[in-house]
C-alpha cells in the first residue's frame, strides 16, 4: 500500500538470460507486464509516449553496428515470446550487473557504463574512444502518469542520473547512448506533475540517483571484453 491505496505492482523483477549469437551467448534482461502499462522511452525500439508491455535489455559487442538495431531487438524479443508493443535497449555492458533499487514504491534498474562520459553541450570530438558507455535506466512508477508528467519524468530520472556521475567525479553529464524508460499504469487518478519536487518524481529522482551511483562505483568491463571477443 502507498500513499494509502493499493496499488497493484504489475511490472515482474527482470529476468536475466541469454541467446546464442555468432558463436557466442550474449546476455539478456528482460520484464514482463501483467497488464498493458503507459511508457515513455528514449529506446531504439517502443520509444516515445504509448501503452507497453515489456522491456527488453540487449547486451551487444562494443563492434555492433547493426543498421536496424529496433529490428534486431524485435527480433530477440520474439525469441523470448515476448507479446505485443514494448521496449528495446542496447548496452555494451553485461545486463547481469544489473543494479535495483527502490524508493516510496518507485523501483529503478539501471545498467551502468560510464568508460565514455561526454558533456551534452561540449563539441563533438574528432573520434570517441571505444569503451563501454551506455547507462540504461527503466522505471516502473506505480500510479498513473499524465503525458506532461511522463515527459517530466524521463527529466527527472536524467538529473538525478547526471547527479550521480558528478558525485562519481566524472567530466561528463552522461554517454552518448544513454536510455530511459519509465512505466505506469494505465488506470487511477493521474499524476499531474513528474518533477523532482513532485510526489513521484521526488522518490524516483532518489532510486535513479541511488542505482546510477552504485553501479559507477564498481568497475565495469565492456562485455566483448569479458568474452574476449
Amino acid at each position: 500500500m502507498i500513499g494509502g491505496r493499493n496499488l497493484p505492482d504489475v511490472l515482474s523483477e527482470p529476468t536475466l538470460t541469454s541467446r546464442a549469437e555468432d558463436g557466442r551467448d550474449i546476455p539478456l534482461l528482460f520484464w514482463r507486464a501483467t497488464a498493458p502499462l503507459r511508457t515513455v522511452s528514449s529506446g531504439p525500439l517502443g520509444g516515445g509516449i504509448g501503452i507497453r508491455r515489456w522491456v527488453l535489455n540487449a547486451t551487444v559487442p562494443m563492434s555492433y553496428d547493426s543498421g536496424d538495431p529496433a529490428a534486431h531487438l524485435a527480433a530477440l524479443a520474439a525469441d523470448l515470446a515476448l507479446d505485443g508493443p514494448g521496449v528495446g535497449l542496447l548496452t555494451g555492458v553485461h545486463v547481469g550487473e544489473v543494479v535495483a533499487r527502490t524508493d516510496t514504491g518507485v523501483r529503478v534498474w539501471a545498467t551502468v557504463g560510464l568508460g565514455t562520459p561526454v558533456l551534452a553541450a561540449a563539441p563533438t570530438p574528432a573520434a570517441l574512444v571505444q569503451r563501454v558507455g551506455t547507462v540504461n535506466i527503466v522505471v516502473y512508477v506505480p500510479a498513473r502518469l499524465a503525458d506532461s508528467a511522463l515527459v517530466n519524468a524521463v527529466a527527472t530520472a536524467t538529473e538525478a542520473k547526471t547527479q550521480a556521475i558528478s558525485e562519481l567525479g566524472l567530466p561528463g553529464t552522461g554517454t552518448p547512448t544513454d536510455a530511459v524508460t519509465v512505466l505506469c499504469p494505465v488506470d487511477g487518478p493521474e499524476a499531474a506533475y513528474g518533477g523532482p519536487r513532485s510526489s513521484w518524481g521526488a522518490p524516483l529522482a532518489r532510486a535513479v540517483h541511488a542505482a546510477v551511483l552504485a553501479g559507477g562505483s564498481q568497475p565495469v568491463v565492456p562485455w566483448s571484453e569479458q568474452v574476449g571477443a
